[in-house]
């Protein structure tokens, strides 16, 4: 029974890293608290990538900040026009109690624009970015089986009949 627990676990999580992509989605792990109760630490939101276009207020976004590297997950509180004339955006974390001091424009045509997320499953995702973790979670598992099917192998030999 808890085999089959196991297989179903892996499959589903399986399901959750391969699925989505193939589906047109993109994946992000959810590392702040920024978003906190709506899209808590840990969750891995899913975002489809959508014309700039089509964004409006209350869409939550995954963009890079201006000057800085890494990408927020946030959600739209204002909507205008920029410097250049190109649709302009600010943005705020629904747990935070201020919007983000910067607006910004986006260059592309597309952004990704979330559409669904799993709470803690990002967890995972992080874990396997650990060696030691996807050697126990992917190599046991694997020895366990080779195993398995050398001895198994052996005692299926030895039980034919001469």
């Amino acid at each position: 029974m808890i085999r089959w627990a196991l297989l179903a676990l892996a499959v589903a999580l399986g399901g959750l890293m391969l699925v989505p992509p193939i589906a047109g989605y993109e994946r992000y792990v959810i590392t702040g608290d920024s978003m906190a109760g709506s899209i808590d630490r840990g969750s891995i939101a899913y975002a489809r990538v959508v014309p700039v276009d089509y964004l409006r207020k209350g869409d939550v976004i995954t963009y890079t900040p201006p000057g800085r590297t890494g990408k927020v997950t946030h959600r739209i509180v204002w909507t205008g026009s920029g410097a250049s004339g190109a649709r302009a955006f600010r943005t705020k974390g629904d747990a935070n109690t201020a919007a983000d001091p910067w607006r910004f424009e986006l260059r592309g045509d597309t952004q990704a624009r979330v559409a669904a997320h799993v709470p803690y499953a990002g967890y995972v995702v992080a874990a396997l970015g650990v060696r030691w973790v996807r050697v126990l979670v992917i190599g046991l598992p694997a020895a366990w089986v080779a195993l398995g099917l050398m001895f198994g192998g052996r005692r299926e030999l030895g039980e034919a009949p001469a």
